[in-house]
């Protein structure tokens, strides 16, 4: 039990640990749980009424796990906040790397705009690439969490789970990159509502996006760029994946493609892509 706080405490960011404040459908939850439990040792006959009730809860939280930019299961960050929107900044953000090939690509023309952004990585990718990591982190980019193997079914997971991904993830990028991460996004975006409480001990804080290009599904680059700038404004966070190798018809990796032609049009609209730990450092974390 030591060992796993030490390994906790040294995870955390530096502010330490974050108080969990349950979100009105988690207090709803408890609640109906409490008085579900009391109602059936006082009138056991109830039992259908209340076991209906405490399954409709139980539908009503596999609802809010379909809504990965709303805030039902707990704070969530959409946006970058009012400081950085009036310096004109966004984040762009990537998902599912480390990738040998695709990382170092986009590391290249990041550096080529100087723009900076965070990659959300999977642990077992920063374990078995820690020299990516590295080098994410030596040009002025962050490293955040991910979970560790990102599996498909992450939304759904119960506590022990959802802690081994954390803490597994945590663990591994801590050690490539030298610092912890202070944010995590969830597989897909769809979080548990069993998640909350974890990130808060962890002092993690819970991220999704304001647009994002389905650039893992879609093989068409003006299709993804559209996305991506309709209405776009400071402030927007912003999602692509460097752990896919999906190509154009062309035969050329699609976010590449994308990244390229989105780093111009940030540049003529004068907006900056900044990382989330800068974009909040003189703001209050959710």
């Amino acid at each position: 039990m030591t060992g796993r706080i030490s390994l906790i405490s040294m995870m955390t960011h530096k502010d330490g640990y974050r108080h969990w404040r349950p979100v009105p459908v988690m207090w709803l939850t408890l609640a109906l749980h409490a008085a579900g439990a009391v109602a059936l040792i006082v009138v056991p006959g109830w039992w259908p009424w209340i076991a209906g009730t405490l399954v409709g809860n139980h539908l009503v939280l596999g609802v809010a796990v379909l809504f990965p930019r709303a805030a039902f299961l707990g704070p969530n960050i959409v946006r970058l906040p009012p400081s950085a929107c009036a310096r004109g900044e966004v984040s762009l953000t990537f998902d599912d790397g480390p990738d040998p090939e695709v990382t170092p690509q986009v590391l290249d023309l990041l550096d080529r705009h100087q723009a900076r952004a965070s990659f959300f990585c999977i642990g077992a990718r920063a374990a078995a690439f820690p020299e990516l990591v590295r080098e994410i982190v030596r040009r002025g980019h962050s490293v955040e969490n991910h979970s560790h193997d990102h599996p498909h079914a992450f939304a759904f997971y119960g506590w022990s789970a959802l802690q081994q991904q954390l803490d597994a993830a945590q663990q591994a990028i801590t050690k490539a990159a030298g610092s912890p991460p202070q944010f995590f996004r969830a597989p897909a975006g769809f979080r548990s509502p069993f998640l909350d409480p974890l990130l808060a001990c962890r002092a993690l804080r819970y991220v999704s996006w304001t647009r994002r290009g389905y650039d893992t599904v879609s093989r068409n680059p003006e299709t993804v760029l559209s996305r991506l700038t309709r209405d776009l404004s400071a402030g927007d966070v912003l999602l692509l994946h460097d752990g896919c190798r999906g190509r154009t018809p062309d035969g050329d990796l699609l976010v590449l493609t994308v990244l390229a032609d989105l780093l111009d049009h940030l540049g003529r609209r004068g907006l900056k892509s900044v990382t989330l730990p800068a974009a909040f450092d003189d703001a209050r974390l959710p």
